[in-house]
C-alpha cells in the first residue's frame, strides 16, 4: 500500500477525522472505505443508464432528455427547500 499527501484546509481535516473517529476507525481507514464506496462519474452514469433501462422494461416509462432534465430540476429545487435554503 502507498502512501498520499493530500492537502486540504484543516478544518476539512478535523472534520474528516472527527467523522471517522465515531465511525471508530482512521482517517486512514475512513478515506480508503470512503474511496472504495463512492461511484466515478462514468460509473454513475452506467448505473444510471441500467436503472432507466429496467424502468423501460418494467413499466414502459422512458422519460425524454428534457423529461429528466425537468425532473432533476425539480429535485434539486425540493432539496433545496428541505435543506433551507
Amino acid at each position: 500500500m502507498s502512501d498520499a499527501n493530500v492537502r486540504i484546509p484543516e478544518e476539512a481535516k478535523e472534520r474528516l477525522a472527527a467523522i471517522a473517529a465515531a465511525e471508530g476507525l482512521s482517517l486512514r481507514a475512513y478515506l480508503a472505505r470512503l474511496a472504495e464506496t463512492m461511484l466515478t462519474p462514468v460509473e454513475r452514469a452506467e448505473r444510471a443508464e441500467k436503472a432507466r433501462a429496467a424502468l423501460k422494461e418494467w413499466n414502459g416509462y422512458a422519460p425524454t432528455s428534457a423529461e429528466q432534465d425537468d425532473l432533476d430540476s425539480e429535485l434539486d429545487r425540493r432539496l433545496a427547500r428541505a435543506a433551507g435554503r
